[in-house]
């Protein structure tokens, strides 16, 4: 019989290594609409490498009750989602607790965002260390990382409502 724990998990924000984000758009394999997509992962930098930043993302996500693997998480339906996105000037702002990443996002991005009202945002476990911030990221490497099994089975999938600054 397996058990689940409510045991809060030591959390150190250092073993997350570099944390990136990356925003793209493409068609959904649900309705073949434009979605806007957010993916959060680590370069697996930190002291203890990859095994260490896969280690500190899956206690994050322990401790935040965001399930790995499935299923997708809907921020309209769950308020209390310890997840949001903030979109202002072609910047996307993802927040969970102890962390805040942000990134510019392509116009065919802000368009799929505006008409849906929200991004797929996906945290992986998995590190992507060719993933640097501020380099160019090839199309295919994009799609064989965000897109392999290994990556989608370990990581938190979510629907995040977007917000904007109130002026």
């Amino acid at each position: 019989m397996t058990s689940t724990s409510n045991e809060q998990r030591t959390f150190r924000v250092s073993d997350l290594g570099t944390l990136a984000v990356l925003a793209w758009s493409g068609k959904h394999p649900e309705d073949e609409k434009d979605m806007a997509f957010i993916l959060a992962y680590s370069l697996g930098d930190a002291e203890g490498g990859p095994e260490a930043t896969a280690e500190a993302i899956r206690t994050l996500l322990h401790n935040e009750k965001l399930p790995i693997g499935g299923p997708v998480l809907d921020g309209a339906r769950h308020p209390s989602l310890p997840v949001g996105l903030l979109v202002e000037a072609e910047q996307a702002v993802v927040t969970m607790p102890y962390v805040k990443a942000q990134c510019a996002v392509p116009p065919e991005w802000m368009t799929a965002v505006r008409l849906r009202g929200h991004a797929y945002f996906m945290i992986s476990t998995v590190a992507w260390p060719e993933g640097k911030p501020g380099s160019p990221v090839d199309e295919n490497a994009l799609r064989a990382f965000a897109g392999s099994e290994e990556t989608m089975l370990n990581a938190a999938h979510c629907l995040l409502p977007v917000r904007r600054l109130r002026g």
